[in-house]
């Protein structure tokens, strides 16, 4: 079992910054994916950014060269740098982990960006 516990959402205004962080625990042996969702008031989840095991990183095309995904494999750790955020990027931000055999979900942070 892997448990996700996602931080640094908030409150801010257009143009700002946010990083969230998304720390993992349990066992983590196996996971090769590890990613980013978003889920807006009355729509759909929709996929952000995801990295690999190989560090291999690919963005949805809104979050191209706005956001950043990293990780730091020491505090099984994985990161969302987002910059230039906008009223369109109010979500709930939840980090996803993927092995061969299971997914996992963190519980979400909310972002709401004000206008």
């Amino acid at each position: 079992q892997v448990q996700l516990v996602e931080s640094g959402g908030g409150l801010v205004q257009a143009g700002g910054s946010l990083r969230l962080s998304c720390v993992a625990s349990g066992s983590t042996f196996g996971i090769n994916g590890m990613g980013w969702h978003r889920q807006a008031p009355g729509k759909q989840r929709e996929w952000v950014a995801s990295i690999s095991s190989s560090d291999s990183t690919n963005y949805a095309d809104f979050a191209k060269g706005r956001f950043t995904i990293s990780r730091d494999n020491a505090k099984n750790t994985i990161y969302l740098q987002m910059n230039s955020l906008g009223p369109e990027d109010t979500a709930v931000y939840y980090c996803r982990f993927i092995s061969s055999s299971r997914v996992y979900w963190g519980q979400g942070t909310q972002v709401t960006v004000s206008s």
